[in-house]
């Protein structure tokens, strides 16, 4: 059980993240100021470093908790689809986009413009930044071995794009073909690339009126790419 002392230093780092998070939307990431959050907080500047070393250890806890938020957020989309893998597939996707439109200034932290200055490292960032990735290699490697999974053909693996294939199979513990992880790598690349089209206004003003339909649409495209069956 907690003491007293530790859930007050727990309700300020919560404070310090849900400032963060506002004034992320306010300025942006570059613009992200302790002292600014120390004078929201009510606290002295000096005080608010006792809780977090830097601006850059700022902008690392804020991108982690992005990161989780969106995995959950994304998980639970998974787990209220049924068994499936193409429904599963659509609602993880669902879910992505609509994180992304509910929290724009977030989803440009972690997928937009790298910030000046600022190098994320990696043994903090590098797991909660790939629980999407891994949660849709999990659908098709669960479609794959249902013999559900009917990847298109593909090239040939040269110029040592079969040994990359095979450390990515043997990182993450993998059941699929290489030709199904290429398959893979457009699905999480298309994915977020019409996320991000979305978010960051790329279609132009007018272009796109029925965005939902769209982005249907390209799940389609893409599950089709992933080798997964439509409905009959």
């Amino acid at each position: 059980m907690s003491t007293p002392r530790e859930r007050a230093r727990e309700q300020t780092m919560r404070d310090i993240l849900r400032l963060g998070r506002e004034h992320l939307a306010a300025v942006g990431p570059a613009q992200l100021s302790l002292r600014a959050i120390a004078r929201d907080l009510g606290i002295v500047s000096s005080a608010i470093y006792r809780y977090v070393a830097s601006r850059d250890e700022l902008l690392t806890l804020l991108i982690v908790d992005a990161y989780d938020e969106l995995g959950d957020a994304v998980d639970e989309a998974i787990a209220q689809a049924g068994t499936e893998p193409r429904e599963q597939f659509v609602a993880a996707g669902r879910a992505v986009r609509r994180w992304a439109l509910a929290e724009p200034a977030r989803y440009a932290l972690v997928f937009g413009t790298p910030v000046p200055g600022y190098e994320a490292p990696g043994e903090r960032t590098t797991e909660p930044g790939t629980r999407v990735i891994v949660a849709l290699l999990a659908i098709l490697e669960r479609a794959w071995r249902a013999g559900a999974l009917r990847p298109s053909a593909a090239a040939e693996m040269g110029g040592g794009l079969a040994q990359d294939l095979a450390a990515i199979r043997e990182e993450y513990r993998l059941d699929l073909s290489d030709g199904a992880l290429v398959a893979a790598t457009v699905v999480w690349t298309g994915l977020f690339g019409a996320v991000s089209f979305e978010v960051f206004g790329q279609y132009g003003d007018g272009t796109i009126r029925a965005a939902d339909a769209l982005f249907d649409a390209q799940l389609d495209v893409l599950a089709q790419a992933a080798g997964l069956p439509a409905p009959s």
